[in-house]
């Protein structure tokens, strides 16, 4: 009798342990990739932006407009030129109040914070909220949907500090 109760103990504390930990390889997987999208902004390099976004990408920018791949990767290149002609910096960061993935997609939403010059006295930052999916295609992962809006210029500073950093993986690992 003991040992009918013991084993299926055993197999939910095993299966619950690989699930846990099987989320934290996806989400530092994920990091990966926004890795690249930080260093994309850092060295204002749009072909970082095309690696990690899956050619049938929807793209819908503050609810006005709805983009697909060839189209967003384009005016990452002309925006990204026009920042390195006018001696523009451009800095972005990731928080997250949402990361739920299994071994193909993975859901992630969260607040971004944009600094234009940063350091300088020219320094402005922007703010909103994101939602992205992520589809594994041919074992990488690429952004299939990427939405972002500030919300009517709502979404700020206090909102960023609120969600939880990048590396922040407890709080997307247990519950």
């Amino acid at each position: 009798m003991i040992k009918k109760t013991i084993i299926p103990i055993v197999v939910l504390v095993f299966s619950m342990t690989s699930i846990c930990a099987q989320n934290l390889d996806n989400l530092k997987a994920l990091n990966a990739v926004w890795g690249k999208f930080y260093k994309a902004f850092e060295t204002l390099d749009y072909t970082l932006m095309a690696d990690i976004h899956a050619e049938d990408l929807v793209r819908i920018s503050g609810g006005k407009r709805i983009l697909d791949y060839e189209t967003y990767i384009t005016n990452y290149k002309t925006n990204f030129e026009r920042s390195k002609a006018n001696g523009q910096t451009s800095d972005i960061s990731l928080r997250f109040f949402e990361r739920i993935n299994n071994d193909s997609t993975a859901s992630e939403r969260g607040i971004y914070k944009l600094t234009r010059n940063k350091g300088t006295e020219n320094e402005q930052s922007y703010y909103g909220q994101f939602h992205v999916l992520f589809k594994k295609i041919d074992g990488e992962w690429k952004i299939t949907l990427d939405y972002d809006s500030s919300e009517g210029g709502t979404i700020g500073e206090d909102d960023f500090n609120k969600a939880f950093a990048i590396d922040d993986f407890e709080k997307f690992t247990t519950d």
